[in-house]
């Protein structure tokens, strides 16, 4: 199991984008969260097997993706455990 925090930046407050990312996590049978930051960023953090944690990162740079992602950080470490299902923050 990996863990991968990715900050996500562009237009994606107030378009839906953290119901989107959980309903695609939920997909890839990932656990984790996604939480508004202050700065306008939305942060995603998602743990399970690495094929599903890349795949969700290949969804949230891809055109599907609500709003208008400019720009996906992404840090990789291994998984913790502890989060039960996917919830928005």
């Amino acid at each position: 199991m990996e863990r991968l925090t990715a900050q996500v930046s562009g237009r994606v407050q107030g378009v839906g984008f953290r119901w989107w990312t959980r309903a695609r996590a939920l997909e890839l049978g990932l656990r984790g969260s996604a939480t508004n930051l202050s700065d306008g960023r939305v942060e995603v953090v998602a743990e399970g097997d690495r094929e599903a944690l890349d795949a969700l990162l290949v969804l949230l740079r891809g055109p599907s993706a609500p709003g208008s992602v400019r720009f996906v950080g992404e840090h990789w470490s291994p998984g913790r455990g502890g989060e039960d299902g996917f919830v928005e923050r």
